[in-house]
């Protein structure tokens, strides 16, 4: 049996609505997050999804689907921590960013959007604009996802380390490639031993091995894709 994996969608569901259509055998689908259009849009996509939060998403319609409010068809959310089975596969989620900041809070903690916006707050991307800590991973969620076994496939929207990218950015150019990966990523892999890793966050796409795990990140969903063997975990990248 063949699995999907999607990167970051940012909202061009056309992008998956077509790649859905040109694999129909394809039972399921994996997403690693930033799934929302820029305005907080979610779309229904003609096969089963499954999708862990991002830090660009509308964290009310987040908290909704953990709650059973507001399903979208075949839009299916997995909570950080928490074991999904998908078909054949055990599949766990460690959505969100990393904040040193806010690590140690409880999820149920971490406060939501401000009312009222920051200055200039309307041009930044969606999660970051609304300043809701929510788009972050805790640590009690990492120690859920360091207990357990038997995982197949692990979902992260951050990379672990090393993961050197050269800012796009002119203002920190200047200071050259820096290392984008979280240790706590890290931590989990060590300790889980999933049989695939994936991840998003960086739109780029990086093949390797990490903790003894293969690890990959995953480009945004409107330049490619991943058909994976749901057996031997072998795949094929796909231009979209």
């Amino acid at each position: 049996m063949i699995f999907g994996a999607l990167g970051d969608i940012h909202g061009d569901f056309d992008a998956v609505r077509a790649i859905m259509a040109r694999h129909t055998d394809v039972p399921f689908w994996l997403s690693v997050g930033d799934v929302a259009a820029n305005d907080g849009r979610y779309e229904p996509v003609p096969a089963p999804l499954y999708w862990i939060k991002g830090n660009n998403e509308d964290f009310d319609f987040v908290q909704a689907q953990i709650d059973g409010r507001d399903p979208l068809d075949h839009l299916h959310y997995i909570p950080n921590g928490v074991v999904q089975r998908v078909g054949p596969l055990r599949v766990a989620g460690l959505g969100g960013t990393f904040a040193p900041t806010w690590f140690d809070t409880k999820p149920c903690d971490l406060p939501g959007a401000r009312r009222t916006p920051r200055p200039g707050a309307a041009t930044r991307k969606l999660g970051a604009a609304r300043d809701d800590k929510r788009r972050h991973f805790v640590r009690v969620e990492v120690n859920a996802c360091k207990a357990m076994r038997q995982i197949d496939v692990l979902l992260t929207h951050e990379a672990p380390r090393p993961f050197v990218v050269a800012d796009e950015d002119g203002r920190r150019a200047r200071h050259g490639p820096r290392d984008a990966g979280k240790s706590p990523i890290n931590d989990v892999l060590g300790a889980m031993k999933p049989r695939l890793h994936l991840f998003g966050h960086h739109h780029q796409f990086v093949a390797r091995v990490v903790q003894g795990v293969p690890s990959i990140c995953l480009d945004l969903v409107g330049r490619s894709y991943l058909l994976v063997d749901a057996e031997t975990f072998h795949y094929e990248k796909r231009d979209t």
